[in-house]
């Protein structure tokens, strides 16, 4: 029996996004689930911890302040009033300063973006038929690219390209090594030339990768045109694309 992959609906399921029956059918599998129901609740509080940490860092500051004019109370009356004033102003741009802090939430860096919701693409495990110098190429770059070599697995993905420049399975799995490897520019000729194939197994992946990289080029129309055209063919990044947004709008 196939092992049903829950990381997309437990994410649907936190965010409520869920349709009726979708929700019912979760949280029946919940209910005869103790691993899963765990890894619900894990999701939740790690959700919640990320939200927080502003916050919490906020509230630390201000304890701090508090506490070191409480100490000064002590004294006050040795502090001349102008003094007394200007420090009072401080309290108050810092509480200025943190309430920007936490209500300026989408203003989110490229990287933490790209941390909570990216996950390095995993080639199909099957193997190629037949065995010629292509072939070597490809599973030599395929090794390279699983060790996490992205510069080398680059390398060999183009050395197949270069007998077979419609293999477009390589021309996607060359895009995300440069991409792992920060070489955005040549990452982004390689997903327009799966997705201007328009006859392939990888454009959905390739529009992903795309829409990742305007975001690491800081092109942000760019990035949010893409993420936009993502969420409505509802493919299976839809559901992250969609939470990016939220982040960069």
């Amino acid at each position: 029996m196939k092992t049903i992959d829950f990381s997309h609906f437990i994410e649907r399921y936190n965010a409520g996004e869920m349709g009726e029956e979708e929700r019912q059918w979760f949280e029946k599998e919940l209910s005869g689930n103790e691993n899963l129901r765990q890894e619900v609740e894990l999701r939740k509080k790690t959700d919640l911890v990320l939200k927080n940490q502003d916050l919490i860092s906020l509230r630390n500051k201000l304890s701090d302040l508090e506490r070191r004019r409480r100490e000064q109370e002590v004294t006050v009356s040795k502090i001349s009033r102008p003094a007394y004033i200007r420090y009072a102003a401080l309290i108050t741009a810092l509480i200025l300063i943190g309430s920007a802090v936490l209500f300026k939430g989408k203003h989110t860096s490229s990287e933490e973006v790209l941390n909570r919701y990216y996950k390095t693409y995993e080639p199909p495990t099957s193997q190629r038929s037949g065995i010629n110098a292509e072939n070597a190429d490809f599973s030599l770059a395929l090794e390279f690219y699983n060790t996490n070599d992205y510069a080398n697995a680059a390398l060999f993905f183009n050395k197949v390209l270069e007998s077979n420049p419609k293999d477009m399975q390589s021309v996607l799995l060359s895009g995300v090594s440069n991409f792992e490897d920060k070489k955005y520019p040549e990452a982004k000729i390689s997903f327009a030339t799966v997705i201007g194939d328009n006859n392939n197994l990888f454009i959905e992946t390739a529009k992903w990768y795309l829409a990742l990289c305007y975001i690491k080029t800081n092109d942000t129309d760019k990035a949010i045109n893409q993420l936009e055209a993502i969420t409505e063919e509802k493919g299976i990044y839809s559901t992250n694309a969609r939470k990016i947004l939220r982040k960069l709008k």
